[in-house]
């Protein structure tokens, strides 16, 4: 196949003692003179790609979705929300060609867009998060996410703010990643490399990668950016910010310095001592278990399997200027009371460093400027396998977030041809969203996922459950719910406080569908609580009442006197799309059988409410 000469995809990189050296991603397809490649220009290009790749294994592709569906597809996709029934139809009538392409650039438009991937990315990062207190800033989070998105901001520019913020992380929620990882260098490192670069470095913390490259030396270095950050608690009004510490004064043991407030803030049974469970929750993930062993071996005079006030005062504590101090360093694992090794900051990829001696500020610049350099190819590799996860339900590298060089991706010029062009234009994330709609691979019809271990993907859509924040906006348009009356009485939702959010309707659906997105597909499922949920909650059973005139399906029976053409109105507001002849004659069935049409509409609705359609992206 004769390449087109603007777009010279393939990640050139070669691993050398554990360092990737790349050929500038940005500077591929730029040639004088040259702009860079449009949406539909590299959609065209991945198409070809992967359909050579599946033709050459004798692979057949299913054919293109119908309109029905790719409409509902790509709005939930794109704005979390369902087409209108109206919208539906009029796109099913419109004789437009190009109009997918049309829908698509409404869709990016809308401020649904950036709300619905601002709440995508507050679970990747909040789902995970090993510091509670990080959630008060959770909705703050969501607002600052999707002013970015809606306006185009580059992904490099939104990962450098979030790697490099302080402040009151409610007036500067781009301090999300850092205070939900506790300000703990180890968890930032470890998790901004899983989430930005999708390279797990975290085996690294206490041993060589067993299965990868990278050594436990290098997870240090990349932990020595962002030993200079610490979370303080202001009082008025109770929140918490992120600051920079670039000095050792006044970063004291708050275990030995304040033991009373130490005990009450992590004792969670009040009985005025601490056991090992609950100190271990309060330990940074990955801690080696050897640290609290020795604390309870020094302190626990009595034996009784806990600390009291008076241990805790005489404990003899192991060495903490390791986590004190503002300069990082290497546990000892044989001595976990020593210092440890101290360690400066170095790149894992490339083996840059910054220099020494540099403060917070200049330190956490350098790394951002590192994951997002145009020469790191793992950055927009990264990015672009999560989001095609996402719109065709399975990426170029699964796990989503395990990328690196020891990894095989499947049709990886197809994934260079998007990463090559996101990178050429400003790491566009609608830029990166329109290739992906407009391509014919994510037009196809869902099938059933191969059960061979071997099998290509994207010969199909492989039909995936929705989030549950796309649940949660579906429910409600079906129904016709305001969202602050979704869930219980006004008034307990409307109340304020740092934890209103957890009053939220949104919120406790969330806490039952949420699942972190870096999960494979294959792993969501659905459960019983959910299921419950959904069928006992007054809100739901009301708004489904069809004798109440002012409800969705009690409008459709009064505006249609024929079942089939309510039938048809029913499906098209729950299932975007009209019943199959079979599905008539079911439910036809059912309504001669019940004898009472609005009680035996209910229970259809119901049922196509609960059915895996109304749950899953067709």
């Amino acid at each position: 196949m004769v390449r087109r000469p603007n777009l010279q995809t393939g990640l050139i990189f070669a691993v050398i003692c554990g360092t990737a050296l790349t050929v500038s991603a940005a500077n591929r397809g730029r040639s004088a003179g040259t702009s860079p490649p449009h949406a539909a220009q590299v959609a065209a290009e991945v198409d070809q790609l992967i359909l050579a790749d599946l033709q050459k294994n004798g692979v057949k592709p299913v054919d293109r979705c119908n309109d029905a569906d790719f409409v509902r597809r790509v709005t939930l996709d794109i704005t979390g929300q369902l087409p209108s029934p109206r919208d539906v139809t009029i796109f099913a009538l419109d004789p437009e060609p190009n109009k997918r392409a049309v829908v698509i650039e409404q869709l990016l438009r809308s401020p649904e867009y950036g709300k619905n991937w601002a709440r995508y990315w507050r679970d990747v990062i909040y789902m995970p998060a090993t510091e509670n207190r990080a959630r008060i800033a959770q909705s703050e989070f969501e607002v600052w996410m999707a002013d970015r998105l809606n306006s185009a901001r580059g992904w490099d520019q939104t990962v450098t703010a979030m790697l490099t913020a302080t402040g009151d992380v409610q007036e500067h929620p781009e301090t999300a990643l850092l205070i939900a990882q506790g300000a703990q260098a180890p968890e930032i490192a470890a998790e901004a490399s899983r989430i930005f670069l999708g390279i797990q470095m975290q085996c690294a913390n206490c041993h060589d990668h067993p299965s990868d490259i990278w050594k436990r030396n290098q997870f240090h270095e990349l932990a020595a950016y962002f030993p200079r950050i610490a979370i303080r608690q202001m009082q008025q009004p109770i929140s918490f910010e992120i600051a920079s510490v670039n000095s050792d004064r006044g970063r004291g043991d708050f275990m030995r310095e304040n033991p009373e407030r130490f005990i009450s803030m992590n004792d969670r049974n009040n009985d005025g001592k601490l056991t090992r469970e609950e100190l271990r929750s309060r330990a940074p993930a990955g801690m080696p278990p050897q640290f609290l062993d020795r604390i309870f071996e020094l302190g626990d005079s009595n034996k009784d399997g806990a600390l009291n006030l008076a241990e805790l005062k005489s404990l003899p504590m192991p060495d903490q200027s390791r986590r004190g101090s503002t300069e990082h360093y290497m546990p000892d694992l044989n001595d976990p009371s020593s210092k440890g090794k101290l360690v400066e900051p170095k790149f894992f990829v490339d083996g840059s460093t910054p220099g020494h001696g540099l403060s917070d500020d200049d330190r956490r610049a350098a790394v951002a400027k590192a994951f997002t350099s145009p020469d790191n190819p793992w950055f927009a590799r990264a990015i672009v396998n999560r989001m095609w996860c996402e719109f065709l339900g399975e990426g170029f590298y699964m796990p989503v977030d395990d990328l690196g060089p020891t990894r095989a991706a499947r049709f990886p010029e197809a994934i260079d041809a998007l990463a090559a062009g996101f990178v050429a234009n400003h790491y566009d994330l609608k830029w990166l969203v329109r290739s992906i709609a407009n391509s014919q691979t994510y037009q196809r019809r869902v099938a059933p996922k191969s059960s061979a271990e071997d099998a290509l993907p994207f010969a199909s859509v492989t039909p995936t459950r929705l989030r549950g924040d796309v649940v949660f906006n579906s429910l409600m348009q079906v129904l016709g719910i305001d969202e602050e009356n979704a869930g219980g009485p006004r008034g307990a939702m409307m109340m304020g406080g740092p934890r209103a959010y957890q009053r939220t309707p949104r919120f406790q659906f969330d806490v039952l569908f949420g699942v972190d997105p870096s999960v494979p597909k294959d792993d969501i499922t659905g459960n019983v609580p959910q299921s419950l949920f959904l069928m006992n909650t007054n809100s739901f059973r009301t708004a489904l009442s069809g004798t109440n005139t002012n409800t969705r399906l009690g409008r459709i029976l009064r505006e249609n006197r024929d079942d089939r053409d309510a039938l048809s109105e029913v499906y098209l507001l729950v299932l975007s799309r009209e019943p199959s002849n079979h599905e008539v004659e079911i439910c036809e069935g059912y309504l001669k059988d019940v004898g009472q049409r609005t009680e035996a509409f209910e229970d259809v609705m119901w049922s196509l409410l609960n059915s895996s359609e109304f749950l899953s992206k067709r």
